[in-house]
């Protein structure tokens, strides 16, 4: 039987804390009694600097319940971030750890399916979303449109899969490897490049509360995700730069051609959208490359990640 660890990044999630822990603990006493898991098996909660009583209630489930542990980060780090915090720690309390969200959409009736491919020698195995009929229309068409977006990109990734996944100690050890401070985990893990396999997900209602994840920071991590592993913004630049190149000879030919003939014509118009048009493309590519020189700037500083402030386990 293998000793697993799930591991929750916690945000203002006082609404469904223990609701969701209630859920997990009846999935491990079953998963006990099958003999898949062994019983000091644990539910990591980690606290991402709640300004609810996230903490508070994380610290009375460790008094009440075995199974949970929890980490409380010192300041709100982001959900990557807290995601990375608690698996580089369970990782020395776990055989495997298990990532999801707090609120639980995922379908953790997936997690025996993860266990059993763990036993047949999968270092990852990742939740696949089949159905996202949970989610609002805008969040699934625009969750279609970054995968595509992301391949077409060249970023390596597993299509429809978020954070919901299993990774082994050994996959675990090999991502302690990598030192990135923009962390875009969908995209890093598959570099890792161990045996894996999916399993379906079929994403539900909240039990309660509100996502955190706000469109403001599902455009962040869209964006991260590409920088991060793609160049191709900058080659499409240097493309649409020979274009304009293309069209300003064109139109310096039929001028020169106009002039020649007497056919010229003397206006502002086709002047004043010359410069607009060049001067959104300049402007434009100064803030794609800005974008990658402040990832550099970032990455050059070598901050941590996170810092944790308490560990109960």
């Amino acid at each position: 039987m293998i000793k697993l660890a799930t591991v929750s990044p916690c945000y203002n999630e006082e609404e469904v804390l223990r609701h969701s822990v209630e859920r997990l603990t009846a999935l491990f006493q079953r998963m006990i009694a099958d003999g898949l898991i062994s019983a000091d098996s644990m539910i990591v909660l980690v606290n991402d600097g709640s300004r609810d009583r996230t903490w508070s209630i994380i610290q009375e489930l460790h008094q009440e319940n075995t199974f949970v542990c929890g980490i409380n980060l010192s300041r709100n780090v982001g959900h990557q971030n807290a995601i990375m915090a608690g698996m580089m720690t369970a990782r020395e309390w776990a055989d495997a750890v298990i990532t999801l969200d707090a609120d639980l959409q995922d379908d953790i009736e997936c997690i025996p399916q993860m266990v059993r491919h763990f036993e047949a020698g999968r270092d990852i195995v990742y939740g696949v979303k089949v159905s996202r009929e949970a989610d609002s229309f805008m969040k699934r068409t625009t969750a279609q449109a970054f995968y595509k977006l992301q391949n077409s990109m060249g970023v390596e990734s597993v299509y429809n899969h978020a954070d919901f996944r299993l990774m082994s100690r050994r996959a675990l050890d090999m991502l302690a490897s990598y030192h990135e401070s923009n962390l875009y985990l969908r995209g890093l893990i598959p570099q890792i490049g161990l045996p894996s396999a999916t399993v379906d997900d079929v994403i539900r209602e909240r039990f309660a509360g509100q996502s955190k994840y706000t469109l403001n920071k599902m455009l962040g991590l869209a964006l991260n995700g590409i920088t991060a592993f793609s160049v191709k913004p900058l080659y499409l630049i240097f493309n649409l730069g020979v274009f304009f190149l293309i069209v300003a000879f064109c139109i310096a030919v039929y001028v020169a051609y106009s002039l020649v003939v007497g056919t010229a014509v003397a206006g502002w118009a086709s002047l004043i959208l010359s410069i607009w048009l060049v001067g959104g493309f300049v402007l434009t590519s100064m803030g794609v490359m800005g974008i990658y020189l402040g990832k550099i700037y970032t990455e050059a500083k070598g901050r941590p990640l996170y810092h944790i402030q308490d560990i109960l386990k």
